[in-house]
């Protein structure tokens, strides 16, 4: 990934963490990275761990920022988070959900519970 594309996505990923607090989240983590690979922001929502992509896009073309979240990606974040659970837990059973945040010109759209786990 070229340096402007990193720059840009962590502009956007600051703004979604911004975002997210003033619905009233605690950001617990930006930029999670392991071995499964990484999330963009894992935050807290009252009794959940909240695992968020963060998604922008300059144009519809590729079908908007919601749609870059496929399966693979889905499948990615899954296992971020099972690792995350089990590194700071010690445990999988924590009340969890992966949304997406995604950012088209000045729009922000935040999709709860945007998909399930996959193992």
């Amino acid at each position: 990934m070229n340096e402007n594309k990193r720059r840009i996505g962590g502009f956007y990923e600051q703004l979604a963490g911004e975002y997210l607090t003033e619905q009233g989240l605690t950001i617990v983590e930006y930029n999670y990275r392991c071995r499964s690979g990484e999330v963009d922001l894992i935050a807290r929502d009252g009794d959940y761990l909240v695992f968020v992509e963060v998604k922008y896009r300059s144009s519809e073309d590729a079908g908007g920022p919601l749609a870059a979240v496929g399966h693979t990606k889905q499948r990615i974040i899954s296992r971020v988070a099972k690792f995350y659970l089990l590194s700071h837990y010690n445990t999988m059973d924590i009340a969890c959900r992966f949304d997406v945040v995604g950012f088209h010109d000045s729009e922000v759209q935040w999709v709860k519970n945007a998909f399930d786990y996959c193992s």
